[in-house]
């Protein structure tokens, strides 16, 4: 950027890029603490929310995170890189393994807040998957922690009719998960859909994923389709979005 370009920045900007360059060049490592709202003060010639802007600027960012009482620190975790078109081949879960595999390699996940119940289809789950609004549908709700960071909540929506008697409506859906149980029942996703936006979390969220003042949610919603376009499952996930990478590597 120009001499000019940098003076047009507001101070909490300049202030912010220079801590962003000293954490990249490795000044600042994982887990170390940045200067302080005090520091940024003396050593800037700024005002208390000047300094406090530049620092909420490298949390809503993912960089860096605040610590109650203690301050703020340049993040330690390291972003899950979520292969969108890989991690969906009939290869991982036709073969029993989690479609989580690709993303995670060696690192520790854990599902936990695991709810399945039968509920009436909202509207626009219905419209998807072509049954009539408040027919049952068998929901499926998770947290996933990587590392123990709540990185993303999902829920999931199929036909009651479907999936009854089957793993799908146990919390435990066995080797290869959902897409295999659909499998063995003669409901084999053969082709997805993604939908990907990205928003402000809800109060809710923001407590389930543990996410720093400003940091925004992705939200990616995935419909899977049997034979003929026959949508058997809608999965409504919300994503921390500083926790993630999305990959999507294909042919020309």
């Amino acid at each position: 950027m120009s001499t000019e370009g940098a003076k047009r920045q507001p101070k909490y900007q300049r202030i912010a890029d220079e801590l962003r360059d000293a954490i990249q060049s490795g000044q600042y490592q994982p887990g170390d603490r940045l200067p302080g709202e005090n520091d940024l003060m003396a050593g800037h010639g700024v005002a208390r929310m000047t300094a406090r802007q530049a620092l909420g600027v490298l949390q809503s960012e993912g960089i860096a995170e605040s610590r109650k009482g203690a301050g703020v620190f340049v993040r330690s975790f390291r972003p899950l890189r979520r292969q969108g078109i890989k991690r969906l081949a009939q290869s991982q879960w036709g073969e029993g393994r989690s479609v989580w595999a690709v993303d995670t390699e060696d690192r520790t996940l854990v599902v936990d807040q695991v709810s399945v119940t039968e509920q009436g289809a909202p509207e626009r789950v219905a419209r998807v998957l072509g049954v009539e609004q408040g027919d049952p549908v068998c929901v499926r709700s998770r947290r996933f922690v990587l590392d123990d960071k709540p990185v993303l909540i999902a829920t999931s929506y199929l036909p009651a009719s479907l999936v009854a008697g089957s793993a799908i409506t146990q919390e435990d859906t066995g080797p290869g998960g959902i897409y295999a149980r659909l499998a063995e029942l003669g409901s084999k996703p053969v082709h997805f859909r993604e939908e990907i936006r990205s928003r402000m979390p809800s109060t809710d969220e923001a407590e389930q994923l543990k996410l720093s003042t400003g940091t925004p949610v992705m939200l990616i919603c995935r419909t899977a389709f049997a034979d003929e376009g026959r949508a058997v499952e809608v999965n409504e996930m919300t994503l921390d979005s500083a926790s993630y990478i999305l990959e999507y590597a294909f042919d020309a």
